[in-house]
């Protein structure tokens, strides 16, 4: 089977296999802040880590009409310089999928969910209490992309972590974190989800 990207119809797909094929995908659950003071918390299945010296992560929020602007968490990254990106687990995994609603603008995602913030250390938007991880993130830049459409907008947000939170169960004897324990959700393709469970290792030659 090959098709040319953007034809995956024509090919027999009733849906694009692209996010299908990348997976699985680790789930940014980013905290800010808007004009007001309020939090603003939702999850990216487009994020990852892409350096480690100074640690950099980003997410991408992408896909939104430009009549309608940028979504939530980029502007208020760019506004304010900051955001926190919570890990998503099995125990939170309902919690999470709550956060990804199109709530009005008076009624924060977290309320919504049923989620206690608690503050960061070093930047202005909390943390998800319940995540066993938490990593607090300067924003360095946006990268606008190409788009297939005229009328939405593909982005990449880019943030240095400077703060790292850590529960103590997650850490072993010998220093080492056990992300089993937390038991993180990663995004398939369609609406299916993985969680992981088992870790196996493999010296480099």
């Amino acid at each position: 089977m090959f098709y040319e990207a953007g034809q995956h119809k024509e090919a027999g797909f009733p849906h694009d296999p692209f996010k299908a094929l990348v997976v699985p995908r680790p789930i940014g659950w980013i905290s800010t802040l808007n004009d007001s003071g309020g939090v603003n918390l939702a999850p990216y299945s487009f994020f990852n880590a892409v350096a480690s010296s100074p640690p950099i992560v980003f997410f991408a929020p992408n896909g939104k009409s430009r009549q309608s602007g940028v979504k939530d968490s980029q502007d208020n990254a760019e506004r304010t310089g900051e955001f926190v990106v919570n890990l998503a687990t099995w125990d939170l995994k309902e919690a999470m999928n709550q956060t990804s609603a199109s709530l009005p603008s008076n009624e924060a995602e977290p309320e919504h969910a049923g989620l206690e913030m608690i503050p960061s250390k070093l930047v202005g938007p909390p943390r998800v209490k319940r995540s066993p991880v938490s990593m607090e993130c300067r924003y360095l830049q946006t990268l606008e992309l190409p788009s297939s459409s005229q009328d939405t907008d593909n982005f990449v947000v880019f943030g240095e972590v400077i703060g790292l939170h850590i529960a103590d169960d997650l850490i072993d004897a010998k220093g080492m974190v056990d992300i089993t324990q937390a038991k993180p959700v990663a995004r398939l393709g369609y609406m299916d989800y993985a969680v992981i469970e088992s870790v196996f290792s493999m010296q480099r030659p």
